[in-house]
């Protein structure tokens, strides 16, 4: 057909290199921008055809998020903002992995097997990141889509966060909000704004925060959102692209990994602060204490304050909701205790990928969700929304309940349900922190996280390690997990589990035990057993100093 004559010419000018094979991981494709022209130009390509499948507007992501600068990344964004489903992630790598003689049969089959009407209009969003590749990637993405005649709008630069609102936005007609970073602003902005007039008289001091911006697009962003914010948060930043390079010693992943403050980053004692990532779809919140002790409140502490002030929120309007918080291995099991025991909340383990909390948390009337390295955000049922909001409205009710019902409905406003927003978590935590008059000392005590520890262990091939129970347990190879365990008997409050990578030939370890000293020792010895099981390569895994 004349349309696929069109692909095939343009595809020859993004040629894909000769036995080049690529993974769709948890966030889409990463590796080197060097070797992505041809993925964009064909996810472009698969975007159209999605969004003539579903009819609806499909968006599309170049973005490596925390990765190093040098790389790249693409993915694909559904109708509501969500991950794209596991069979199109399928497509995604037939697509970008056909031989370059074997593309448009590829295509084609995907047309027939889906069913999908040639004739039928698409649409497709495009955001990109500020790395220096993305703007040519991203162009590649566009030749795909009008080649096979899709409607482009390139909103240019983004955060990963803001794409994915734009096109829920667009897919709902605008009842979620306005497709325009404009309309991103305000809608969060005025809804922060009504949260905190619950706290009066805040001083400067507590409006201050501290913000690493990762050298990256959430750096950006912030300073355009600034003027709606009506000075109800007054922002410190560092690290905003104008200088340093993207995630480097900086951002939430760096903080999280190495458990310490980003370069640049100048912190009075007790003083708030926080780090995006590269993409702004991660955020976590530390402090130096008076001694100088560093102290991380990562994803885990935002998921238990925000799951504690909802839970008291609903309680207090009377509303018979199910709140569930939902984690990932990574939790660290102090959190998981505390909002088991203490707040005698519903929390759910799942695999790791935000696709698989983020559906999890879809399954209450109001789902929390964060992975331990900051990415998260909270879902609220339609049912739930309508029942805040007819409270709100109810001039039969208490003042109490009102109230109550008020702040849950502009805590509505300001989440960003479609994916992570380290922008939209930040205004919230901000908020909750204020409405409750909370410093983030009180805030950090609600419980000790246990020591933990993060390796990676290089590997000849990740596909050797399999798991089961949401990852926490290893099936293959053999002895490995009867290894895992007999190390873990050896500390107290101990856990260990180890999982490959998504995206490299890596095998992942976490640890926790009841000191830092015992947490460090039994990552490496789970590491050693890794190496000498899973088939490790290269240099034997060092201790920490």
């Amino acid at each position: 057909m004349a349309l696929f004559e069109e692909v095939s010419k343009k595809s020859a000018l993004h040629p894909k290199p000769a036995g080049l094979l690529l993974n769709y991981g948890t966030s889409g494709f990463r590796t080197v921008a060097e070797q992505l022209d041809h993925v964009m130009f064909r996810m472009g390509l698969l975007a159209v055809l999605r969004s003539k499948k579903t009819k609806a507007t499909i968006g599309v992501m170049v973005t490596a998020s925390h990765n190093p600068e040098e790389d790249n990344g693409i993915k694909l964004v559904d109708p509501m903002g969500e991950m794209v489903t596991p069979t199109w992630e399928e497509y995604a790598m037939q697509v970008a992995n056909a031989e370059q003689e074997a593309l448009l049969t590829v295509l084609g089959d995907i047309m027939k097997r889906e069913a999908i009407d040639i004739n039928q209009g698409a649409a497709v969003f495009i955001g990109r990141d500020t790395r220096p590749s993305s703007e040519s990637l991203s162009q590649a993405v566009l030749d795909g889509i009008l080649s096979l005649a899709g409607h482009a709008h390139d909103y240019g630069v983004l955060t990963t966060p803001q794409l994915h609102f734009m096109v829920r936005c667009e897919n709902t007609q605008s009842r979620y909000g306005n497709p325009t970073t404009e309309g991103y602003y305000q809608k969060l902005s005025q809804a922060f704004v009504q949260l905190v007039k619950h706290a009066p008289n805040r001083t400067d001091d507590q409006k201050h925060l501290l913000v690493d911006g990762a050298n990256g697009v959430g750096a950006l962003k912030l300073r355009e959102m600034e003027p709606f914010l009506q000075k109800e948060l007054q922002i410190s930043l560092f690290n905003k692209g104008t200088g340093g390079k993207l995630n480097f010693q900086c951002g939430a992943d760096y903080v999280k990994v190495q458990q310490g403050p980003p370069l640049g980053v100048e912190m009075l004692v007790g003083q708030r602060c926080c780090s995006f990532d590269g993409d702004a779809d991660r955020i976590v919140y530390y402090y130096s204490d008076s001694e100088g002790r560093f102290h991380l409140l990562d994803g885990d502490k935002i998921a238990t304050l925000i799951s504690t002030f909802l839970k008291k929120l609903v309680t207090q309007a009377g509303l018979d909701l199910q709140i569930g918080v939902v984690q990932t291995a990574y939790a660290n099991g102090s959190s998981t205790r505390y909002l088991e025991n203490n707040m005698k909340v519903t929390v759910r383990c799942v695999e790791t990928g935000v696709k698989h909390l983020h559906h999890a948390a879809q399954e209450f009337d109001i789902g929390v969700y964060f992975e331990a390295n900051g990415h998260g955000t909270v879902l609220f049922s339609e049912s739930a929304v309508e029942k805040i909001q007819q409270l709100a409205m109810d001039s039969s009710t208490s003042d109490e309940k009102k109230s109550a019902a008020q702040i849950l409905e502009n805590t509505v406003n300001v989440t960003n349900q479609a994916v992570g927003d380290a922008i939209s978590d930040m205004l919230l935590v901000e908020a909750v922190l204020a409405v409750q008059g909370l410093s983030l000392q009180q805030w950090d005590a609600m419980y000790t996280d246990l020591p933990n520890r993060q390796r990676k262990v290089k590997v000849a091939d990740k596909s050797v390690i399999t798991t089961t129970d949401a990852e926490r347990r290893a099936l293959s190879p053999a002895g490995l997990q009867d290894a895992v365990d007999a190390l873990v008997k050896q500390y107290r409050l101990s856990r260990a589990f180890v999982r490959p990578s998504g995206t490299e030939d890596t095998i992942r370890v976490y640890a926790e035990a009841d000191t830092q000293e015992n947490t460090d020792s039994l990552a490496h010895e789970v590491c050693m057993a890794v190496y000498r099981l899973a088939g490790g390569v290269g240099e034997e895994p060092q201790p920490l100093c």
